[in-house]
């Protein structure tokens, strides 16, 4: 892994006591559309050398908030301060904005001032007319340009290009020659150019590989700017934040510490709101107890919040019970116990337009596993889950289920579910239960997913992404299968229902086959890891972090992605 000190390249010299008065100060902060408040009275400090991260509900105006830190969004009430000469940059979601740039200099347009003096001194010089003015404007130009390090500009940019998987071949073509995975680097590349003063970052993680990740951790968490990122991976706000940002009921609350102090304080706080019964300072030694052990487990690691040392300062008084509702999501162990026949694979190979995906990929499932499967390609992964759940025909090799196995799967794309559908969730819902099953019956499970009174007469064709897969994990406990599978289920959930699902996964009896990005899921539910390249398959009982860390495994992944 390279940390970003060794390639980023260092501002002019700034007064330490400049540096460290950096700050964003949020001040009566409101936001309305129509009758809707998004927020409220909203107070809030950003201080230099730490990251937050931004927590709540889809809806809740995370990534509202931060257009309105950046000037992108206009507040109802309120205002934002920034301390005078701070540079900001924020992470771009117009995939196409650049299309006709050159990758490099696109990156290198992420410092704008910088960007700025080398357009005007180029132009300068390619003047036939050059006059004295001219000179002297060039004169000054050159000064600032290599105060600024500016000679180094191009080397650095493509340095972070590779850092972030862009390979050299691709640095001078135009952005609109790269594919939509390639695109969010570059944007990514652009926004982290430069060491700007104040990062934001809306849902960085997305479409990276787990190296790339793992680069981003590091270089974020030692990052001495502000930071403010909103993420539902869970791993990375454990990695990179000191603190965290909850924005629930129009309101805005700072927590110290990372995303599991936060989720696992509040847990325990609610769980002593619920007490009425213990006595006050017996609350006080539980809490003590528990920053204690937290802050203990955070110093064996590199976690941002152990170097900040924040946990050992924290007020008692900050850990506040959740608002948060989290879905029910259990999965029943089956109707039926599964024999020690589960599944077995030989020879699995798909090529698509001539180009394999995998190829002679044979392996046997044994009763109880959990196994993540993996792979660079996401098209490889989603393939392979529709050739076992029987709607991809055309493949060659064979698998085969025990005859006690019943299965469900949740897919990548789940539009075939909803599409064309023209009635309300109790219905679309009864479809999978039996036409038998009273309105009751349904109901409890769609209640489980947190749709209850008027909501459940909603129709479907109106469901956001994150409200059609609830849905559809309704469906899959209705089915009572003793074997799941599952494609990228986190995709569209808030970190609520993540949380929900991952809890769900780990506590189910049976077995499970499952791919997702969300690293903590991934590590906490998976006691195997089959990696499909298309030079074979790895196959390995262990957990995710350990398959990650292996350099034999490395070298292994190397070999079979050539």
């Amino acid at each position: 892994m390279v940390f970003f000190k060794a390639f980023i390249p260092q501002p002019f010299s700034v007064p330490l006591h400049f540096i460290f008065s950096s700050m964003i100060s949020v001040s009566n902060l409101s936001l309305r559309y129509g009758k809707r408040t998004l927020f409220e009275e909203v107070n809030l400090k950003f201080t230099h050398g730490n990251c937050y991260g931004i927590i709540g509900a889809n809806g809740a105006g995370k990534s509202t908030f931060l257009k309105i830190l950046s000037g992108d969004v206009a507040q109802t009430g309120g205002s934002v301060a920034i301390t005078p000469g701070e540079r900001m940059a924020v992470l771009k979601q117009n995939h196409y904005e650049f299309d006709e740039f050159t990758v490099i200099e696109t990156v290198m347009m992420g410092h704008k001032q910088l960007y700025d003096i080398m357009k005007e001194k180029d132009a300068i010089y390619m003047k036939e007319d050059f006059t004295e003015k001219d000179g002297e404007r060039a004169g000054e130009l050159e000064n600032l340009f290599a105060e600024m390090d500016g000679w180094n500009m191009e080397s650095n940019a493509a340095t972070l290009l590779s850092n972030l998987g862009i390979k050299e071949e691709f640095h001078y073509k135009t952005v609109k020659e790269l594919d939509g995975n390639q695109k969010v680097r570059v944007l990514l590349a652009q926004a982290l150019f430069g060491n700007p003063d104040i990062l934001i970052l809306d849902e960085p993680t997305n479409d990276l590989d787990i190296d790339t990740i793992a680069w981003l951790e590091n270089f974020l968490a030692d990052y001495q700017s502000i930071v403010l990122v909103v993420s539902h991976d869970r791993h990375f706000l454990d990695a990179v934040c000191t603190h965290i940002v909850d924005i629930d009921f129009g309101k805005m609350s700072i927590y110290t510490g990372n995303y599991t102090f936060w989720y696992e304080s509040s847990q325990l706080a609610l769980k002593q709101r619920a007490d009425q019964n213990k006595k006050l300072e017996d609350k006080v030694k539980e809490l003590q107890e528990f920053i204690r052990r937290f802050s203990a487990n955070a110093s064996k690691s590199k976690q941002a919040t152990s170097r900040k040392k924040a946990l050992e300062k924290i007020d008692i008084s900050e850990i506040k019970a959740s608002n948060r509702k989290y879905p029910a999501i259990m999965f029943n162990n089956g109707a039926r116990e599964a024999g020690d026949q589960i599944l077995q694979a030989e020879n699995l190979t798909k090529v698509v337009n001539g180009e394999t995906l995998f190829k002679n990929i044979t392996f046997m499932v044994n009763k109880g596993d959990k196994i993540a499967v993996i792979s660079q390609n996401s098209l490889a992964t989603t393939a392979f889950y529709e050739i076992l759940n029987g709607n991809d025909k055309d493949y060659s090799g064979e698998f085969k289920f025990g005859v006690t196995i019943s299965s469900a799967d949740i897919p990548n794309d789940n539009a075939k579910f909803f599409e064309g559908k023209d009635e309300n969730l109790i219905d679309w819902l009864r479809e999978y239960s039996g036409t038998e099953a009273d309105e009751q019956f349904v109901r409890s499970f769609l209640g489980r997913m947190l749709f209850s009174g008027e909501e459940v007469l909603k129709n479907v064709k109106v469901l956001s992404g994150g409200e059609k897969m609830r849905c559809m994990f309704s469906k899959m406990m209705l089915q009572q299968a003793n074997f799941l599978m599952f494609d990228e289920p986190t995709n569209h959930l808030d970190l609520e229902s993540i949380t929900a699902l991952n809890n769900g996964m780990k506590d189910f009896k049976g077995t499970i086959l499952f791919t997702s990005r969300d690293h903590a899921l991934t590590e906490s539910v998976a006691n195997r890891i089959i990696e499909i390249t298309p030079n074979g398959v790895i196959d390995k009982l262990m957990t995710y972090d350990d398959y990650i860390s292996s350099e034999e495994i490395a070298k292994q992944r190397a070999e079979m992605y050539k």
